[in-house]
């Protein structure tokens, strides 16, 4: 459907604001599964960025990241943008002429070596923690 009507009288004028954003989706950009190509640190930048990808066809959905809740202030804390896959190329291209740093893809389900090295020292921190002061202790008593 086009969004613009060269000479028509005879248009259908939106009924509501979501008939109208339902207008300027691109069709071919919603099948697949959601996946993630922007984050925000708070719910007005989500929605900017939202109305970026909105503007060029996109559509998208901003969801709270996880392990982040803010019950006292809901508007703040970080968000996921995230699109269907069929339009994440033309997102993150999106995105990137806007100047606005996409999301990297993550490898599904696996943490990164990083991730895994940080966990196995806190770990190890902790046990020997807990060993010098069970030691302590036991020193102390006796």
């Amino acid at each position: 459907m086009p969004l613009v009507y060269a000479g028509q009288r005879d248009v259908e004028e939106p009924r509501d604001p979501a008939h109208e954003r339902a207008r300027k989706v691109r069709p071919e950009l919603t099948r697949g599964e959601l996946a993630r190509v922007g984050w925000a640190r708070n719910q007005a930048e989500a929605e900017l960025i939202q109305n970026l990808l909105l503007e060029e066809g996109i559509p998208s959905v901003a969801r709270r990241s996880a392990g982040f809740d803010v019950p006292d202030f809901l508007a703040a804390g970080p968000r996921d943008v995230l699109v269907p896959e069929s339009g994440v190329e033309a997102a993150r291209a999106a995105l990137n002429r806007a100047d606005v740093e996409p999301a990297m893809a993550a490898p599904a389900g696996l943490p990164s070596r990083g991730h895994v090295a940080r966990i196995v020292v806190g770990i190890l921190a902790g046990a020997s923690a807990a060993a010098l002061i069970a030691w302590a202790l036991l020193q102390a008593t006796s």
